[in-house]
């Protein structure tokens, strides 16, 4: 990304862009320090010619730094996990053909063997960072800016790649569909290896002009605080840390819990993403802080595709319209596609927003594409204008006696009965119905529940032939970093 890209990115921009802790940094400090940076990485040369840059930093100063100074210096920015583990982070490095890792010293003693076999070059920040900047490359938009890996629940994650021009049509569909400006305040405890965390946050903020408080992990008394004390305005989460939220009102006293609602309430906006958002807990936050939650589809190869309306009718269970500048369209089983309402069909798309290539796999690339088409691999219903996500395809869609059922309308059901904390419905291999409905269940504290009781509580809440013909009760659901729930390592655990 050139320094026009952002356009508060310069020099003389002395509004806050980043709040790090006890520390505030101005648009026009962490531009100084993005030039410096980057000038440190060219180490003399003209262009870094789209070289494969990994970093491994939390949300901070370092990580703005080292992601925008890898594309002024003209390389690929590769954000990675903190929580991977060595043999992941093997094979995302191996796959990208990285060839430097930045990584704060904290991290280092972990990450030296890695690097050390795999002859990559293991520096900090401060490592690379000049005193005095110098003259970077123009950079075209056309050339590939970042690579982001899939989360790989089906197969091996792959590497996502993204073009300057890709990264900028997310963006820039987003400050105009969530009416971002320079007076926003949000903060970014999400993942920052995510589109989540990078595009919806973080570089809308920075290409806004607003402030964004780096947090490197979900800490709920001192975000809390900041909400009581009205310091934010919008509000981004997955819908695992409004459950957490609600959870942590327990413990608390009644007049705390509804300071921080009072907080909540004077936002101009929140959002949940990243994982279906159960109608009970939209209602559930809709009455504790009179919040309505915008929820929102995209994924890594296209960033964000579809969501409800900023100023319109924000409807529970939907994700809502096509966002400006993407194109959506169903398709059936036999790549047709499908005009009516009501019908089940895979949701595909195109735009600038979609990405360019899988990294160094160009037929995993020629089969997510038909005629111009990004396959998701999810199926949706459109209902009177708004997408409905039904599920993957690949783990959500159950096929059973002829129907095809959305595992997330059934689990969005269950999860209302007062015993089930959480909940992930699969389709197990049956005789008789090709695949039978199963629930597996985690309970809250002190609940208890039979097959028996809760088949004869889902008569009258769903048809007969959505009820789970068996479940399954365990501790804990088993989740991804984004909080996910990962159902094939669930029907493997099973």
């Amino acid at each position: 990304m050139t320094t026009e890209s952002f356009p508060h990115l310069r020099e003389g921009n002395n509004k806050t862009a980043l709040v790090d802790g006890d520390n505030s940094f101005s648009y026009a400090d962490v531009n100084r320090r993005i030039d410096r940076f980057a000038t440190g990485l060219l180490k003399g040369r003209e262009d870094l010619e789209e070289e494969r840059i990994a970093f491994f930093i939390p949300a901070s100063l370092d990580y703005v730094t080292t992601m925008h100074g890898v594309w002024r210096a003209g390389g690929i920015a590769v954000p990675l996990n903190v929580a991977s583990a060595v043999a992941e982070l093997d094979h995302y490095l191996t796959c990208a053909s990285v060839t430097r890792m930045i990584a704060n010293a904290s991290y280092q003693d972990s990450l030296r063997a890695l690097c050390d076999r795999l002859n990559i070059e293991l520096v900090s920040v401060d490592d690379v960072l000049v005193d005095e900047a110098g003259s970077l490359p123009d950079i075209d938009p056309e050339r590939r800016a970042m690579m982001l890996f899939t989360s790989g629940t089906t197969n091996q994650p792959k590497g996502v790649v993204s073009t300057h021009k890709t990264i900028q049509a997310q963006i820039t569909t987003l400050i105009d569909a969530w009416a971002w400006t320079e007076d926003d305040v949000i903060p970014l405890f999400l993942p920052l290896h995510h589109i989540h965390g990078i595009i919806n946050i973080l570089s809308c903020g920075l290409w806004a002009g607003a402030t964004v408080h780096l947090f490197a992990k979900f800490d709920i008394p001192r975000i809390t605080d900041q909400i009581i004390a009205g310091t934010y305005n919008v509000f981004m989460a997955v819908p695992t840390i409004y459950v957490k939220l609600i959870q942590y009102f327990d413990t608390i006293d009644a007049a705390h819990v509804q300071q921080i609602c009072d907080g909540f309430n004077a936002m101009r906006l929140n959002i949940s993403g990243s994982a279906a958002c159960p109608v009970k807990l939209f209602n559930q936050w809709k009455e504790l802080t009179g919040q309505i939650l915008l929820e929102r589809y995209g994924m890594t190869e296209i960033g964000m595709g579809i969501s409800n309306p900023y100023a319109g009718e924000r409807r529970a269970g939907a994700v809502g319209q096509a966002l400006p500048g993407v194109q959506v369209q169903l398709f059936d089983e036999y790549d047709k596609p499908i005009h009516e309402e009501a019908l089940p069909g895979e949701i595909r798309i195109k735009g600038d927003n979609v990405f360019l290539e899988y990294w160094d796999n160009a037929k995993a690339t020629k089969e997510s594409f038909k005629d111009g088409w990004f396959c998701s691999g999810d199926v949706a219903v459109l209902e009177d204008g708004y997408y409905r996500i039904m599920g993957r395809s690949s783990v959500d869609i159950i096929k059973s006696g002829g129907y095809k059922l959305s595992a997330l309308e059934i689990e969005g059901v269950l999860l209302a009965h007062d015993a089930i904390s959480e909940v992930a419905v699969i389709g197990v291999e049956d005789e008789t119905w090709g695949e039978s409905v199963m629930a597996v269940i985690a309970l809250n504290a002190g609940a208890e529940l039979d097959y028996d009781s809760l088949k004869q509580w889902c008569d009258g809440k769903m048809s007969s032939y959505k009820i789970p013909k068996a479940i399954k009760i365990i501790d804990a659901l088993p989740r991804n970093a984004m909080g996910k729930v990962t159902k094939p390592a669930l029907k493997e655990m099973l």
